[in-house]
């Protein structure tokens, strides 16, 4: 086992599943928010993250392990740190700053991130590829889900009427 890809790629899927859960802020705002009946609850959202981003992690360990160049490699390393940078900001962008909207808008470049490496980790490893499945399957329905919860609840960020 290569060592600095194991911690590397480990410590991408731990960093960014704690900063998710400390950055998520399930409080009054967001239960007042209207949300689509088909939302799944609230627990389950930690479980299937550290599932996701597991299998995305252990993803970028094979891809980045079986490529034969720097250049490879440098290749794989930004694939993966664009999709972090667009996976760390969701949460603020939706529980800190509380803007549905511009979550949504962020959603949809994270999405192409994973597509991305959905598309891409196979030229150095198959089943890197096939890992990140479950990570755009859950993005696209996040995705739907942010949309449903604008929708029902925009506009956002407007002031309140002075008196």
């Amino acid at each position: 086992m290569e060592w600095t890809p194991a911690i590397v790629a480990a410590a991408w899927a731990i960093i960014l599943g704690g900063a998710g859960g400390a950055l998520t802020d399930i409080g009054e705002w967001y239960r007042n928010l209207k949300k689509p009946s088909w939302q799944p609850p609230d627990w389950l959202f930690g479980p299937a993250w550290t599932i996701i981003l597991g299998l995305s992690g252990w993803s970028f360990y094979l891809a980045w392990t079986a490529a034969e160049t720097t250049a490879a490699g440098i290749a794989i390393g930004a694939l993966f740190g664009v999709n972090f940078v667009l996976h760390f900001a969701w949460s603020p962008l939706f529980f800190k700053l509380k803007r549905p909207d511009f979550a949504l808008i962020e959603n949809v470049f994270l999405w192409l991130s994973v597509f991305a490496l959905c598309l891409f980790l196979p030229l150095w490893s198959p089943l890197a590829g096939w890992l990140n499945l479950p990570y755009i399957s859950w993005v696209s329905f996040a995705l739907l889900l942010n949309w449903k919860i604008v929708q029902l609840n925009a506009p956002f960020g407007q002031r309140p009427a002075e008196a």
